[in-house]
């Protein structure tokens, strides 16, 4: 019998992620897998859970919460010799990689997509010594989205962390960085700078419309300086996924970068706080693939 196992953070949906589990049980069991659930309770959980479910040969793991257990939960999949199918139930604020992938932001219609048979093979980014599966800030903006409080998120959604970035845009000094990406490199100061993976970030599902989750590439995104008003019309180009063009945007694409400066500089993985720079990123194409809707 094939094996599942079901990764929760009861934190999540408050009380209906109970509900969602059974629900998600029996859907799974209609499809024959023996289920076997587990509660998050404290950080990297999740990663723990999914290193077993590899270790064990599990054929599923379905990751149900926020981006924050779905990134943990894809961490458990570094460097191991099989990788179980994943399943995704999202119950966060911003849900980035659901959006990607067109897995419905409704967490009970997103359970009957795990009997799905279409499996998309995607690609996931690694920074020094750990997985991401959307995006990586730098600069004073992605230290600030790490502290969005709870009660911001629910309020606003995705609003928040724009609410959030605008603020330290225009309030912050930008950073000298140095980015190396494929033999290049840019050299100045930047308040904010993005490694991106797919075409959603923050919940704008057309920052990067031609993105592809399995194009093998990093989409990067350097913001220079930016006065009050190129603030504005940079939000503007953000919401028409032309953000890439607006002349304070350096945009390339690339297969493995270094960012460094001679600063401490703060990061942001996947809504989560990530290391000081120095860091490396590359990309493992085509490395994990995941169970989406039915192709009409």
């Amino acid at each position: 019998m094939r094996q599942a196992m079901i990764i929760i953070n009861p934190s999540s949906g408050k009380e209906e992620a109970g509900e969602y589990v059974r629900y998600a049980e029996r859907v799974l069991a209609d499809q024959g897998y023996l289920v076997m659930i587990r509660e998050t309770a404290k950080e990297l959980d999740a990663t723990r859970y999914c290193i077993t479910a590899c270790e064990e040969c599990y054929d599923l793991v379905v990751s149900i919460g926020g981006d924050g257990t779905l990134h943990e939960t894809i961490n458990g999949l570094m460097n191991q010799k099989q990788h179980p199918k994943l399943g995704v139930v999202p119950l966060g604020t911003v849900n980035d990689f659901a959006r990607a992938l067109q897995i419905p932001l409704n967490p009970e219609i997103a359970i009957q997509t795990l009997a799905s048979s279409n499996v998309k093979t995607v690609d996931i980014g690694c920074l020094n010594d750990r997985l991401f599966g959307n995006v990586v800030a730098v600069g004073s903006i992605a230290g600030s989205l790490s502290s969005v409080s709870t009660e911001e998120k629910t309020k606003l959604g995705s609003l928040a962390y724009l609410k959030e970035g605008l603020k330290q845009l225009t309030s912050t000094s930008p950073h000298p960085l140095v980015i190396h990406y494929d033999e290049k490199t840019w050299q100045g100061d930047s308040p904010l700078f993005l490694a991106v993976l797919t075409n959603s970030v923050g919940g704008f599902e057309n920052l990067i419309p031609d993105a592809a989750v399995d194009d093998g590439l990093l989409h990067c995104f350097i913001i220079q300086d930016l006065s009050i008003l190129n603030t504005i019309t940079a939000s503007i180009s953000l919401l028409l996924g032309s953000l890439k063009d607006h002349k304070e945007v350096v945009y390339f694409t690339a297969q493995n970068v270094t960012v460094s400066s001679i600063e401490a500089v703060r990061t942001n993985v996947d809504g989560e706080e990530g290391p000081i720079l120095p860091i490396t990123l590359s990309v493992l194409p085509r490395h994990i693939q995941v169970i989406v809707p039915e192709v009409d």
